[in-house]
């Protein structure tokens, strides 16, 4: 779905602002936590828009809340709830780098300890249970290396996507509408 600019929109229909915070959460609104089942179907429904499509979010509310009572920016919490989590997942990817590069270096000397007493006892000793211990002494050294490399291959990937999403719903462009009840 998509509002009249073009941006794809996500919908939700609250009976009360309050609904769209962690009740648990004694902070006001403006920084408080999203509730986590509003939060994931905010998530869910952007992820099924056009990655590319700019994002709206229209809150619809009851025109009767009651006045004597703060309106909270709905706008200014949701951007900025998922400006948060798109920090926290930057956060993440450098530290997956970095705990990625320790793994890689220890890996690295793992695989080259396996290799070189692998290569001393085929230097050394002849025989089928030698050439058992040269072969489990290889394999070894590559599941040593396998894990950091896995980290460098494909850990980042599905942090990179969330911080994207984050950010795209950090920019999403907040509409509250007021509907009469009638």
């Amino acid at each position: 779905m998509s509002d009249e600019t073009g941006r794809a929109t996500i919908e939700l229909r609250l009976a009360s602002s309050a609904q769209l915070f962690n009740t648990l959460d004694p902070f006001p609104f403006r920084e408080g936590d999203i509730d986590a089942d509003a939060e994931r179907y905010i998530v869910e429904w952007a992820q099924d828009l056009p990655k590319d499509a700019a994002l709206a979010i229209i809150v619809h509310l009851p025109g009767a809340d009651d006045p004597a009572r703060p309106r909270p920016d709905l706008s200014v919490a949701l951007t900025g709830w998922f400006a948060a989590k798109a920090r926290a997942e930057s956060h993440a990817l450098r530290a997956l780098f970095r705990d990625g590069r320790l793994a890689f270096l220890i890996g690295f000397a793992g695989l080259a300890v396996c290799l070189f007493l692998s290569f001393l006892l085929t230097q050394r000793s002849e025989g089928p249970f030698a050439r058992v211990v040269q072969e489990s002494l290889v394999i070894i050294g590559w599941v040593v290396i396998w894990r950091p490399a896995e980290m460098f291959l494909y850990d980042w990937l599905p942090l990179l996507r969330r911080k994207r999403l984050y950010q795209r719903l950090a920019q999403a462009t907040v509409t509250v509408r007021m509907e009469t009840c009638g």
